[in-house]
Parts: C-alpha cells; sequence; structure tokens
C-alpha cells in the first residue's frame, strides 16, 4: 500500500459473515434482534456488516459458544465493557486535571523560594553582616513513571550559626 491511500472498508453479507464464523444466519439475526450488533442497511434492507461488526460478532460467539455465555451473560458483559472504558476515560480527566493543578503548584511554590531566597540575599549585602547565608540552584533530568524526562530545581540554603 502507498502512502496517502486509504484501505477501504469492506463490508459482508450476513450470508458471508454466517459462513465465516460457521453459524446460521438466523443466528446473526438473533444476535441483532437482541441489540448486539447494529450492522447497516442498503436501501433495499439487505444488512451488510462492517469490520466493526464482524469484531463483535467474533467476541459474541466466542462468549456464547466457546465459554457457555447466554446472551444476557453477553450483554451484561459489554454493559460493563463500556461502563469501564467510560471510569477510565473520567480517571484518565481526573488524573491530567490533577497533573495540570501539581505544575502550577511547583511553579507557585519555585517563584516563592526565588523570591524569598533573594530577599535574603539583599538583606545579607544591605547589612553587610555576615549572615552565613549561601544558596544554589540546581537543576536535575528525572524521568517519571509515563518515560518523559522532567526537570527538577533544586534549592540548597545553607545557614551558618
Amino acid at each position: 500500500m502507498t502512502k496517502g491511500t486509504k484501505r477501504k472498508k469492506g463490508f459482508f453479507s450476513i450470508s458471508a459473515v454466517a459462513k465465516m464464523f460457521s453459524v446460521h444466519q438466523q443466528t446473526v439475526r438473533l444476535y441483532e434482534k437482541e441489540g448486539l450488533i447494529t450492522p447497516k442497511r442498503t436501501e433495499g434492507n439487505t444488512r451488510m456488516f462492517s469490520e466493526e461488526d464482524i469484531e463483535k460478532l467474533e467476541e459474541i460467539i466466542y462468549f456464547t459458544h466457546e465459554l457457555g455465555i447466554n446472551l444476557a451473560g453477553v450483554q451484561m458483559i459489554h454493559k460493563l465493557q463500556k461502563s469501564i472504558a467510560k471510569l477510565q476515560k473520567q480517571m484518565n480527566a481526573t488524573i491530567q486535571e490533577a497533573q495540570k493543578d501539581l505544575q502550577q503548584e511547583v511553579a507557585v511554590s519555585k517563584s516563592i523560594i526565588a523570591d524569598k531566597a533573594s530577599e535574603l540575599i539583599k538583606m545579607k549585602r544591605k547589612s553587610n553582616v555576615p549572615l552565613g547565608l549561601e544558596y544554589q540552584q540546581e537543576t536535575s533530568e528525572n524521568v517519571d513513571d509515563s518515560g518523559e524526562t522532567i526537570e527538577i530545581d533544586t534549592w540548597t540554603v545553607d545557614y551558618d550559626e
């Protein structure tokens, strides 16, 4: 396949789908009647199954024929899968929001620390009295859990007594 060309999505008739999975056409119609699959329809009302429909059918047939789960069980599994996907999406959004908030808090904290360190240095210079205050900012790189490299500023302030 050359770059830029799209693979055409195939559609299959009910007879081709039934042969593909070695099931009766009536079984496929039952799965549609139960709402487990929703094939597209032509203008002549002929069922046309997309690749996505084929994947769903494969899963349904695995559950019913291989695992012995009834159609109500398959419906419950699909409902739970949708709920899990929705919860995962919500969790990801919450985590992203928390990361954003944390980054903002880190930026504010760094700014406050830099301001306070600067104030201490000015105080030292103004008073001409050695406060024994030394500060140093170091930047190091760490790798977070997702594999991203992040820079961490470390401030060191030493006081002589």
